[in-house]
C-alpha cells in the first residue's frame, strides 16, 4: 500500500466511525436499530474497491472490538458479538469487499453492487446470528428485518450515485 491508499483507508475509517455515530432508530418488534453503517460499507466498497474497502471495515469492526466506542449508541467491546447485530457487525467486512468486486462504470451497476455486498451479505451473516443469539426461528428473524430493506434501498441509490461519480472522476 502507498501513501494515498493509507490515506484513503484512514480517511473511509473516520467517515465509517461519523456514519456508526449517528444516533440509531430503535425498531420495537427487532432488536437490532437502524443505523447509517451499511451506507459506509456501500460507499467503501464502490468507491476504493474490494480491498481498500475490505480493509476500511475491518479496520471499523477492530476498533469497535478493542473497546472504542464507535458503534450506534456508543456501544463497544468484544461483548457486542454476543448480543443480536454482531453478526451484522461482521458481515459489513465480506459486504464491502462483495461491494468492491461487483462495482461497474454505471450507477445502476453500483446499485447492484451495493445491494448485493451492503444488504445480502450482510443479511445473509446477520440473520443467522440474530437466531442464534434471540432463538428466533430463521423465518421469524429474516421477516423481521424486512423493516430495513427500505432504508437500505435509499442508501444504495445514493451509494451507488455518489460511488459511481467519484470513480468516473477517477479520485481514488
Amino acid at each position: 500500500m502507498n501513501t494515498k491508499d493509507v490515506v484513503l483507508v484512514a480517511l473511509f475509517t473516520a467517515m465509517v466511525i461519523v456514519l456508526g455515530l449517528v444516533p440509531p432508530m430503535p425498531v420495537p418488534w427487532v432488536p437490532v436499530p437502524i443505523t447509517l453503517q451499511t451506507f459506509g460499507v456501500m460507499l467503501a466498497g464502490l468507491i476504493l474497491g474490494p480491498k481498500r474497502g475490505g480493509l476500511v471495515v475491518f479496520l471499523y469492526v477492530l476498533i469497535a472490538l478493542v473497546g472504542l466506542p464507535v458503534l450506534p449508541g456508543g456501544r463497544a467491546g468484544l461483548a457486542v458479538l454476543a448480543g443480536p447485530t454482531g453478526g451484522f457487525l461482521l458481515g459489513m467486512i465480506p459486504g464491502a469487499v462483495v461491494v468492491g468486486f461487483a462495482a461497474g462504470a454505471t450507477t445502476l451497476r453500483c446499485f447492484l453492487a451495493a445491494i448485493l455486498g451492503g444488504v445480502v451479505v450482510v443479511y445473509a451473516c446477520g440473520i443467522p446470528w440474530l437466531v442464534a443469539v434471540t432463538g428466533m426461528t430463521f423465518a421469524k428473524a429474516a421477516l423481521a428485518v424486512v423493516v430495513f430493506l427500505p432504508g437500505d434501498a435509499i442508501k444504495a441509490v445514493i451509494a451507488s450515485i455518489v460511488g459511481q461519480r467519484i470513480r468516473r472522476l477517477n479520485l481514488t
